[in-house]
This record gives structure tokens, sequence and C-alpha cells, in this order.
């Protein structure tokens, strides 16, 4: 009898856990190209990726002395409940004139035809057409000057950069964005936007995968 109370106790204690710590995202794998509801704008903070990535000696993105602070990750399909990858028909090439146009938006070229291949082959356009999609939606954000002038060692709360992007860009709100971190180091910033790229709108699923740490580092460029 006492056994089973304890499994009943540890069950509801996981059960209690799991919202506080939101769920995975559903990924569908092969869906059809252009069914999804509103893009993700994905911006890295170089110093914070670099500073956790296992790859990061691999990675022309963290060479020392690049300087790299907010970068493009990636702009990303999504849906109201998971998000397309990999979408059909998922292996059309890049022309290399199309890199070369764009060339500057990605840190680096393997991650721009990565890009391509997982969530740009989802939005049903052309490689050209998604580059030019996720130029627009990147020169529709303002990196907030606060955030790339912090001193070394600066430790922030999550919701302080969620602010920080708000006022720096009018009609940005906290519910249409999410902070990404890890081992409490800051990563990312991920910014939810209408399919027209024209306004950002809410995302609750989105939103409710943000950082979980009370503070988190904000590493200096160099």
């Amino acid at each position: 009898m006492r056994l089973s109370r304890l499994v009943v106790a540890a069950g509801l204690l996981l059960s209690a856990l799991v919202p506080a710590f939101g769920q995975a995202m559903r990924e569908t794998r092969g869906a059809a190209a252009g069914n999804f509801d509103f893009y993700v704008l994905a911006l890295s903070w170089s110093p914070g990726f670099c500073e956790t990535s296992s790859t990061a000696k691999e990675n022309p993105q963290c060479a020392p002395g690049n300087g790299l602070g907010f970068v493009t990750h990636g702009l990303w399909p999504q849906s109201e409940a998971g998000y397309p990858s990999f979408c059909e028909p998922s292996g059309r090439f890049v022309p290399r004139a199309v890199i070369e146009q764009f060339s500057g938006l990605f840190p680096d070229e393997n991650l721009a035809r990565y890009e391509w291949r997982k969530h740009g082959s989802c939005t049903g356009e052309s490689p050209s057409g998604y580059f030019a999609a996720v130029k627009a939606a990147r020169e529709r954000v303002t990196i907030p000057d606060r955030l790339t002038k912090l001193a070394t060692g600066s430790r922030v709360m999550p919701m302080e950069i969620e602010r920080a992007f708000a006022e720096a860009n009018p009609g940005l709100r906290p519910d249409m964005m999410s902070v990404s971190c890890g081992r409490r180091v800051f990563q990312e910033i991920r910014i939810c936007l209408d399919r027209d790229l024209r306004n950002f709108r809410q995302c609750p699923e989105v939103d409710r995968d943000t950082c979980r740490a009370n503070e988190i580092s904000i590493p200096v460029s160099r």
C-alpha cells in the first residue's frame, strides 16, 4: 500500500511539473509545402551560441575575432501547434547564384543551405523567394542597442531581453516572442510574424517555450 501511494504521488508530481517546463513542439516531417500559419524569425546571439555549442571549434561562425553579435539563424514556418519540416519536394538544390545574391544573410553558407532544406522547403517559395523573405523579416526587426553594449559578465532575466526587443520594435510584445538559453547562457531570440511579414503576432506555443532560468549570462562579442 505504501509503495502504491509513492507511485501515485510521483505521478502527480510529474504531471504538475510538465506544464511548468512546457512540452517539445511537434515536428511534422515531409508535410505539404505552404501549409503553416505564421513565421518565426530566429536570431542567434553568436557569442552565446558559440559558448554552448559542442561544434564551436569547427564552426566558421565561432572563429576567433569575427566579432559577430546577433546573426540570422532562420525563418521558420510555424503552425499554431507544432511546425512542418523537410517538406516535399525537399531535395531542391539551392543555386550558387542565390547563395551569392544573399551573401551575409546567414553567418555561413552551410547554415543557409540547411535552413532552406529544413524550413524553406515548407514555405512554398523557391530558394530565392525564401531567402528574400528571410532578408525582409530580418530588416523588420530592430536590435536593441543596450543588448549589444553590455559589459563582460552581464546577467539578466530572460524577461529583460524580451522587454528590450519590445521597446525597440513598436507593436512587439513579450507574448509574441521567446528567449532560448542553454546552461544559463543566452543563445537566441525568436520573434513571431504574420505570413506577410508586416506585423508581429501572438504565438502562445512559441511563447511558452521560453527560457525558464531566473537569470542568464550574455557573453560579449569578440
